[in-house]
């Protein structure tokens, strides 16, 4: 294998450090985006609980938006609970970009090694056919077995840069639709406690036109 790599020429080393850095990537994410560490099981509810109660101390504020990114929204939440419905929802909505900013950290650079690593490959493929032709031209190479060697040594790189990429644009893919369906139900919890903060937003009535005051406007 360490052969097979180093047939690949310099263009091998770009592609390798893409790989350390997207499998890196893909172990913080693993661990960070668990559903228990995002949406702890009962949270939301233990939450609108507080609120009933009026166990909104400050120190009880602290410790939720420090325990989970679903904390983190409620609380930005109640420290606003006193203000009217819009206001609150403003507050959530200014806190769940924030949340989901973080939530979505290093995927950018997941799918940039995903859409670069084929590049490489092909760029080493490339600078490798070029020497090996320079070689022929200079008659260093006139047997035609060493010619497909040289073929195959030089395409290792296009090889490794899409089983580099291709993980990577699937786990890519597969954390953002994970970070997606978190928003969702966060934005659950969230509306759940802005009506129990406020009570649900309820239509204004328009007034109705008697049929006397219908018939004078006639």
């Amino acid at each position: 294998m360490l052969e097979i790599l180093m047939a690949g020429g310099w263009a091998m080393l770009p592609i390798l450090v893409c790989s350390a850095a997207a499998l890196a990537i893909v172990l913080e994410r693993w661990w960070t985006l668990r559903r228990k560490s995002v949406l702890p099981e009962g949270l939301g509810e233990e939450v609108r609980q507080w609120a009933r109660s009026g166990q909104l101390d400050p120190a009880h504020l602290d410790a939720l938006a420090a325990g989970s990114p679903l904390g983190e929204l409620l609380a930005g939440a109640l420290a606003v609970r006193n203000r009217p419905r819009e206001q609150i929802k403003e507050r959530i909505e200014d806190t769940g970009r924030h949340v989901v900013h973080r939530m979505e950290r290093y995927l950018n650079t997941l799918g940039t090694i995903a859409l670069i690593g084929p590049l490489l490959g092909l760029l080493g493929t490339v600078i490798g056919l070029i020497r090996m032709f320079m070689q022929v031209m200079g008659g260093g190479m006139a047997d035609p077995t060493k010619m497909a060697g040289g073929i195959g040594e030089a395409l290792i790189c296009t090889a490794t840069g899409l089983v580099v990429a291709i993980p990577a644009y699937v786990l890519h893919r597969y954390f953002r639709s994970k970070v997606a369906g978190y928003c969702i139900d966060m934005e659950k919890q969230a509306t759940a406690l802005l009506d129990e903060l406020t009570g649900p937003a309820t239509p204004v009535a328009r007034p109705r036109r008697t049929p006397s005051a219908a018939s004078s406007a006639g």
